[in-house]
Formats: C-alpha cells, sequence, structure tokens
C-alpha cells in the first residue's frame, strides 16, 4: 500500500459564488431514473459552495462540501458529507464538469483534479469543470473511517505462513481488523459499496445542475465508472477508463489473478538490475539477482532491519514497483546497499518511502476492505484461502500471500456481501478505454473484456507497458487520443482487439546515470493514485 500524498482539500461550507450553468451540448439528455434493479430515491441537493484551496502546485482548486443520504433508499436516512474539490472552466466553450477518481477503492481524489486540470493540455482542461471527490468515508469526506489505527505497525509476522504458529498470528490479526470495524462502524458498514458510492456520485452530477457528466477514472475508478454508467447511462457523456478492472472477477479471483502479474512484474525489475550491473553490482544473470533478493528476504525474516523491516515490510516496499517503474531506480539502490554494504539506511528509507502505512492509510485500507469486502462474496471457509494462495504461491511468490492477508479481513467481514454489478452496456456514447499489456494491479485481460462489454467502446493499448495508470504520465501517444476525445468525443477505430496501439515508454536509467531517471508527471501521477485496486 502507498502512502498518501498528503495535500488535501479542507471541505467548504460557507457561501460563495454559484456554478455556471451548463449549456445544452453538455447537459442535453434525459433526468429520468436510471434503469436498476436496486431501488433508488432521488432527493433534492444544495448546490456547493466553493472556496479557495489552492496551493503552490494547483493554486485554482476551489474545495466544498455536499451532503448525501447514508442509504439512498430511504429518504430519510442520516446524511454523510463529501469533500469534493474543483478546478473552473476559463473557456467560453463549457463542456460540464469531468469528474475524476483515482482508485483504490479508499483513494482520495481531492487533489486528483488538480493533477488533471494541470496536466491535460491547456485548451482542453479550460473546456471543463474538474471535480475531484473523496469518496463516502474517503479522507476529508465525513466520517473518515479508521477502524484500527496502526494495523501496518512494523513488524508484523511473515506473510509466508510456513508455520501453523505464522499462520494463526496472522489471522489473529485479520480477525480483529474486521471486527474492530464492526464494532465502530456497524451503521456505516452496510452502505460501504461501490453501488452506494456510485450514488454519491449521481447526487454530485445534481448538485453541479448537470444533466450528464463526463468521467475519468483509473484503476478501482474504472469499475466506479463502469458501475455508474450501468445505473444511470443516459448521464454519461464522455467515459475515460484507463487500467480497467475485470468486472468478472470481483475481487476475490481479481486478487488472485493480480499475484501472478505482480510476480511477473517483479521478475522485470529483476532483469532491469541485472541489465544495470554497472551501477548496482548485484550480478548480470537475472536469476541469481532474484535469488539474492530472496536471501535478503530470508535475511530480513530472521532479522529486521533497524527492527522496522522485516519479510512483510520488504514486500509492502517493493510491491509499488509493480505499480510503477519510476521506483525501480530507488529500489534498486536500496536492495544493492544492504546486500552489497550490509547497509539498511537505504532500506529503511525506501520503507519508508513506499511501504509504510501513516493515518491516510490506515483510511485508505479501511475504506478499502469496507467496499470489497461488502460488493462481492469472499470464500468464508478459510482452508479455500489457504489452498488457493499455497497454489498461486508455488508459481507466483512474489505477492501471493501478502495479498492473502491484505484481504483476509473479507473472510470475517461482519456484514453480508452484495452481488457484483454486471457492467455489460450498450446504451452509451462512445468511450475511451486505456490499458497497458503488462499492467500488474489490473491485468490486460480485463481491459479486453470491458471493451467487449462497453458496446461501442474504443481501447488504445501501450504496447510492452508494464505501469498501472498510463494516461497524463509522459506518454504524448496515449495522451494525443485522451485529449481528442475530450475536446470533441473522437475516438479511434481499428479492426483488431485494440483500436490503437502506443509503444510504450523506455525503462528508467539508475540513478547515478544523468539522463533523467523518470518522468516528474509520472511520479506526481503515481503518487495521488491509490494502490491495491
Amino acid at each position: 500500500m502507498k502512502k498518501r500524498a498528503a495535500a488535501l482539500c479542507g471541505a467548504a461550507a460557507v457561501l460563495a459564488g454559484m456554478i455556471t450553468s451548463i449549456p445544452a451540448d453538455a447537459s442535453a439528455g434525459s433526468a429520468a431514473a436510471p434503469r436498476t434493479t436496486s431501488t433508488s430515491t432521488s432527493t433534492p441537493t444544495a448546490r456547493p459552495s466553493w472556496k479557495k484551496c489552492g496551493t503552490s502546485d494547483y493554486p485554482t482548486l476551489q474545495c466544498a462540501s455536499l451532503k448525501v443520504p447514508l442509504d439512498h433508499t430511504n429518504p430519510y436516512s442520516e446524511r454523510i458529507t463529501l469533500a469534493l474539490s474543483r478546478v473552473p472552466h476559463t473557456a467560453k466553450t463549457y463542456q460540464g464538469p469531468l469528474l475524476v477518481n483515482p482508485g483504490g477503492p479508499g483513494g482520495s481524489g481531492l487533489t486528483l483534479a488538480g493533477f488533471v486540470a494541470s496536466t491535460l493540455p491547456k485548451a482542453v482542461a479550460a473546456q471543463y469543470d474538474v471535480i475531484g471527490f473523496d469518496p463516502r468515508g474517503v479522507g476529508a469526506s465525513k466520517p473518515a473511517l479508521d477502524c484500527k489505527p496502526g494495523h501496518f505497525k512494523p513488524v508484523r509476522p511473515d506473510t509466508v505462513p510456513s508455520t501453523r504458529a505464522i499462520e494463526k498470528a496472522n489471522l489473529s490479526r485479520a480477525k480483529a481488523f474486521a471486527q474492530a470495524c464492526g464494532k465502530k462502524y456497524a451503521n456505516l458498514l452496510p452502505y460501504m459499496d461501490t453501488v452506494s458510492a456510485v450514488r454519491d456520485m449521481d447526487a454530485i452530477r445534481g448538485a453541479l445542475g448537470a444533466r450528464k457528466i463526463n468521467y475519468f477514472g483509473y484503476s478501482y475508478g474504472t469499475y466506479l465508472g463502469a458501475v455508474y454508467a450501468k445505473l444511470y447511462p443516459q448521464r454519461v457523456r464522455r467515459l475515460v477508463l484507463d487500467s480497467i478492472v475485470d468486472p468478472t472477477g470481483v475481487w476475490y479471483d481479481d486478487n488472485l489473478s493480480q499475484d501472478y502479474a505482480f510476480n511477473d512484474r517483479h521478475l522485470a525489475f529483476l532483469a532491469w538490475v541485472a541489465k544495470n550491473n554497472a551501477a548496482y553490482k548485484l550480478g548480470t544473470d537475472p536469476a541469481k539477482v532474484e535469488a539474492k533478493w530472496y536471501a535478503m528476504r530470508a535475511a530480513l525474516a530472521k532479522n529486521p532491519a533497524q527492527e522496522k523491516v522485516g519479510a512483510s515490510e520488504l514486500e509492502d516496499t517493493f510491491i509499488p514497483g509493480g505499480y510503477y517503474n519510476g521506483y525501480w531506480p530507488y529500489l534498486a539502490e536500496a536492495f544493492a546497499s544492504y546486500v552489497n554494504g550490509k547497509d539498511s539506511d537505504a532500506l529503511v528509507e525506501a520503507y519508508d518511502n513506499f511501504g509504510a502505512v501513516d493515518a491516510s492509510g490506515d483510511n485508505g485500507y479501511s475504506v478499502y476492505t469496507s467496499v470489497q469486502c461488502r460488493d462481492a462474496s469472499w470464500p468464508r471457509d478459510w482452508r479455500q484461502w489457504r489452498e488457493d494462495n499455497w497454489a498461486v504461491y508455488d508459481k507466483a511468490p512474489f505477492m501471493a500471500w501478502n495479498n492473502a492477508w491484505y484481504n483476509a479481513p473479507c473472510a470475517f467481514w461482519p456484514t453480508d456481501s452484495l452481488r457484483p454489478v454486471d457492467i455489460s452496456n450498450r446504451r452509451l456514447p462512445p468511450t475511451l478505454l486505456f490499458q497497458a499489456t503488462n499492467d500488474a494491479a489490473t491485468p490486460y485481460e480485463g481491459g479486453v473484456t470491458v471493451h467487449h462489454q462497453l458496446r461501442g467502446s474504443s481501447l488504445v493499448v501501450e504496447q510492452g507497458g508494464g505501469n498501472h495508470g498510463i494516461t497524463l504520465s509522459g506518454n504524448a501517444c496515449l495522451d494525443k487520443y485522451l485529449a481528442a476525445y475530450l475536446t470533441d468525443g473522437k475516438v479511434p477505430h481499428g479492426s483488431g482487439e485494440a483500436d490503437a496501439v502506443c509503444r510504450t515508454l523506455p525503462d528508467p536509467k539508475p540513478l547515478t546515470m544523468k539522463a533523467a531517471s523518470t518522468s516528474s508527471r509520472g511520479s506526481t501521477l503515481h503518487g495521488l493514485l491509490g494502490y491495491r485496486g
């Protein structure tokens, strides 16, 4: 799990200027209730009152808050508060609100609005109100969940349950977390799910005075957007999904699939280290470099570095490298320092930067588990988890058990589970999908599946790309298609599985080399995206 960016906008409730009304081209469409199998109760919402909350990076950012029902099927339900952010449009041509989401579930979207507005071509961003939001339970929204502060405090038990005692210790942690959530948030957990978050999004749309929204989501945000489009197809104007969740596997099967893909990305990292042996001196044979990594893991399991980085924390530190190769040079330096110089300082620093979980991370994990455990059924018999994850570990050991324990509270979750939404859709305007072929967090097959399920969608593929979250991250080819779509709705059309293919960016250079090691835009974006979803 990644440390989350600390720059959050405070919610504002004071009176300020009203939002500009949306022109006909951005708001045309039916305002009728969505076709859905679940009951929906629409309640009037007041317009947000925006207040300046700009930062040095995003000076035009504004913030507001919005009250929504905890239970959207009950008009008398208690209200919770969503935190919103906005970068207002400045062009004469106005195309309506563009809601953005960074994934998770549990990722804060407030700062992402500033990033998207500043990273899109100016002429494109100027035509939209870019709207960020903290989903229910997240960040500056109230109440914000924190089931068990310090759940990831080091040093944790080894993730690999090689003995009954280790398995029992990890099971006790998972059960304790689930019990703490149930005790602390008994009234909230039945309403922590993707469909409820989608209802919140539609409440945001109504509060903005828009009959239709534009949406741009990364990672879990692709599932959130696809579910919104299923429940409210007539309210979707444009839809961009980047790094796409496979909706047929939510969430147990998707997590097992991740393990194989993350193992492949870890092997790619180790091969990169071997290729750059001049910088790291860990050998030129990837298999031998891999052996050194697992020897380091075994040593830390017995003797954690500075009583802070054991085997589990080491995995936490290197898992982010599976999301973004821009972290590889820093991880490689920490790896080399420990193995070659018996120096743990760089390793502990890497853990602090990439693996350690702070208060916002505790919040993000609480929302992550609350949503995923409620969204879909999970095995309640631990014997199935044990059998499935040992089978995965046998072929893909890098993240198998780390991921299992990360999700294990769902085996003991105190609420019933819902049925996943069938996101297949024939009622949408042209939509644009982006997927890297070697993405670990949301493997390529998920992008193809959603491409088939969303009739009329166009799929842009980054061939050979292994990062998670690929637009606005430095690849001009991908960003060209995104900008064209947001400008006039144009999408590419191809004859094969992909409608357009872009080459991936080169792997980073070691930090000791003069060439820039990574895209600054990419680093910023991946600091904002939520992990694990």
